[in-house]
């Protein structure tokens, strides 16, 4: 059957914002040291930043980083990484030790690097409203009070401005340190934001979240005044005990109301009447949880054998396969879709783990999921347009992880335009495991040259690694369009048009 879709640029859903493109690094494994963090190696700059990394994360333009955590943060002091004198600390959350040697300033020297945003998740878990409003005053006053003098005294005369600030991080769940209840957590939050606005009126504030409506009430009900963001997170692949990757199939199956937190959260917000002050930040998201078995368990790992070496698994590159690439692209449609009440994603994270780069002593590896950023980015407009089916959409039913058929859309077609050029780019995935799908598409009276750039690999279990790239983007040029154009979009990809 031939899908028959219309695209209409002149009904405008929205602008999105470039925060949706985000990323995240948390110092865990090899995220951070011996990560992108790695002074003495070849690939090093001078202040210890693989060049290599930089550079792949500078090609997907990332706009913001979040950090330090995760669940690093909630017993992490930021005082005791910073200056001359840093003393390594057990990390209580990951049970390992932390040097300290990576600290705020090196933090901002990242960012300034990437030419993106800043984005500071502070403790909430053993830390105090005092402890993040001090934070602030390190990083933004000019030169009053004791924190903006030490970091003048460590080398930095200038403000860092950063504007974007979270309180906590998932501080609802038992896993995490200083976890609390939802009451305890709208009067914390609420002083932690009075005293951090005191210090920067400027700051935006995000604050942990969840799609929970008596989390979200007490939370917005002690906050919402102080608050522009509300920050959810999500893993659909949960694999923190047993690492056992979803198939391909059972990926497609978590398609399926892939933005169904962002809708209930979308509610409460509007329920509450703060649709129009506060945005959904999704700062963790990934297709597939971390593995950290025997760590967030009452009964912790005795060995590390039990509990730190099984944390290699996350760097098994055949893992992230074209199954990772389209359900990524299926959320960073969602999430354009949703523009009007979702400004920022954080892709969790960017580096090793579940990363989109993968990273050894010697080069990098770019995931399947690195390459869904490359086409967003660097090919998709800014302005989401209007698409609708003129005929019937095509479901296929696939099995999930947890045994339950699902029946979920074939085709996820996003439409977009720029705001600075002529022209549109429609992003077309499609999720079947072996059929091309045949599309019609029209497009008004808009003419020009048609490019596609399609995503693939042989199989839908292709992946990339050290000496071994099967997954890529492939360029199509289709010659001139002239207000419609009949594509074939092969199995398990992911394409951008561009005309």
């Amino acid at each position: 059957m031939v899908q028959k879709i219309s695209v209409n640029q002149r009904r405008e859903i929205g602008k999105r914002s470039p925060l949706i493109y985000g990323q995240f690094i948390e110092h865990f494994h090899r995220q951070i040291y011996g990560g992108i963090y790695d002074p003495g190696n070849s690939l090093s700059d001078e202040d210890g930043f693989r060049t290599d990394i930089i550079e792949a994360m500078q090609k997907i333009g990332t706009p913001v980083l979040r950090w330090p955590g995760g669940c690093f943060v909630s017993s992490y002091h930021w005082k005791k990484a910073v200056g001359e004198n840093r003393t390594p600390f057990f990390d209580k959350a990951w049970r390992v030790e932390d040097s300290n040697s990576f600290g705020t300033d090196e933090y901002i020297k990242l960012c300034r690097k990437l030419n993106c945003e800043p984005y500071i998740c502070t403790n909430a878990g053993t830390g105090t409203a005092e402890e993040m409003s001090d934070w602030v005053e390190y990083c933004n006053l000019e030169q009053e009070g004791e924190y903006a003098k030490w970091r003048i005294a460590n080398g930095n005369p200038e403000p860092y401005h950063v504007k974007y600030w979270s309180i906590g991080n998932e501080n609802y769940g038992f896993w995490e340190i200083g976890a609390k209840s939802a009451e305890e957590w709208g009067r914390l939050t609420a002083e932690s934001a009075k005293m951090m606005k005191h210090v920067d009126p400027s700051i935006e504030l995000s604050a942990a979240a969840l799609a929970d409506i008596s989390w979200n009430i007490n939370l917005l009900r002690h906050c919402g005044p102080f608050l522009d963001w509300i920050s959810i997170h999500q893993y659909w692949d949960m694999m923190p005990q047993i690492n056992n990757p979803a198939s391909y199939e059972q990926c497609m199956a978590f398609t399926d109301q892939i933005d169904r937190s962002v809708c209930e959260v979308r509610g409460i917000l509007t329920a509450m009447r703060l649709e129009h002050k506060i945005k959904i930040a999704f700062d963790e998201w990934n297709l597939r949880s971390w593995h950290h078995p025997n760590v967030h368990t009452i009964e912790q790992g005795r060995s590390k054998e039990e509990y730190l070496t099984p944390r290699d698994k996350n760097d098994d590159n055949s893992t992230y396969t074209m199954a990772d690439a389209v359900f990524a692209a299926c959320f960073l449609n969602a999430m354009n879709r949703n523009c009007d009440i979702v400004g920022m994603a954080n892709f969790a994270p960017v580096l090793n783990t579940r990363g989109c780069i993968y990273s050894d002593k010697s080069g990098i590896v770019l995931r399947s999921t690195y390459y869904v950023f490359d086409l967003y980015v660097n090919y998709m407009g800014d302005i989401v347009i209007d698409t609708w089916e003129r005929n019937e959409a095509s479901y296929m039913t696939v099995t999930g992880k947890n045994g339950t058929a699902a029946d979920v859309k074939i085709l996820d077609i996003l439409a977009t335009k720029w705001s600075d050029r002529p022209g549109i780019a429609v992003a077309i995935v499609n999720k079947h495991v072996s059929e091309a799908q045949h599309i019609e598409l029209e497009f008004g009276g808009l003419e020009g040259p048609a490019v596609l750039y399609t995503l693939n690999g042989p199989s839908e279990n292709s992946y990339n690694d050290i000496d071994n790239k099967q997954v890529e983007i492939v360029r199509h040029n289709l010659g001139q369009a002239a207000g419609k154009l009949s594509l074939v979009i092969q199995p398990h990809s992911v394409n951008v048009l561009q005309i």
